[in-house]
């Protein structure tokens, strides 16, 4: 009997690890110098890297800019990814660092659109009438408003506009934005209110004017 228990514990304690997924397993080439691995990482995530830095820069040479650096020092720094979140949510992280670091020290101007702001206007009917899409007074105001959306914008600071940026643009969850910021999610929605509060109040004082 004793033999047979100490097969079935030894049977117990030989469980089946984890299975490797695919972007684990291109991460792991990527480590051992594969750089086929890695630029299909980059192709999968570029995109989306791209489009928050735009959104953050309103400019396509700087993001451009930014997006390759951030890959670079992605590629440069993976001995240091433990695989506690995504690839992406790792590189995203760096993307954010590097884009705030560069807003410090270029003020550039960040460009939304109006439909991307997804702030609560519905109880105001002036606002809720000009961001309509079947309204005449749309394409007679728009881009003035969108002029002054964009000047409110840089009037918050860089960690409240890259908030609405993840949220409002890029469709990010609460607790995705916590681990890129390194903040909990209670902070992330306080900013995000914070930051909606006063792009409302901004852009209502400009409509009722």
């Amino acid at each position: 009997m004793q033999p047979q228990l100490g097969v079935a514990a030894s049977a117990r304690g030989a469980e089946p690890e984890p299975a490797v997924t695919e972007e684990q397993e291109l991460v792991q080439r990527s480590r051992d110098g594969d750089l086929a691995a890695y630029d299909e990482l980059v192709r999968r995530f570029q995109e989306r890297i791209y489009a928050t830095i735009y959104h953050m820069t309103s400019n396509h040479e700087d993001a451009n800019d930014l997006a390759q650096e951030t890959f670079v020092k992605a590629y440069r720094a993976l001995k240091s990814f433990k695989g506690d979140s995504s690839f992406y949510t790792w590189v995203y992280r760096i993307a954010v660092n590097k884009t705030i670091n560069f807003l410090k020290q270029r003020k550039n101007r960040t460009h939304m659109s109006l439909n991307d702001l997804d702030f609560n206007v519905e109880n105001d009917p002036e606002l809720v009438a000009l961001v309509s899409h079947n309204t005449p007074r749309r394409d007679a105001r728009i881009s003035e408003l969108q002029e002054k959306l964009n000047a409110a914008l840089q009037k918050l600071s860089e960690v409240h506009r890259m908030v609405v940026v993840m949220h409002d643009v890029q469709g990010m969850p609460h607790e995705e934005i916590g681990r890129i910021m390194g903040c909990n999610v209670g902070t992330v929605r306080s900013r995000l209110f914070y930051a909606r509060q006063q792009l409302q109040a901004l852009l209502s004082d400009y409509v009722k004017s």
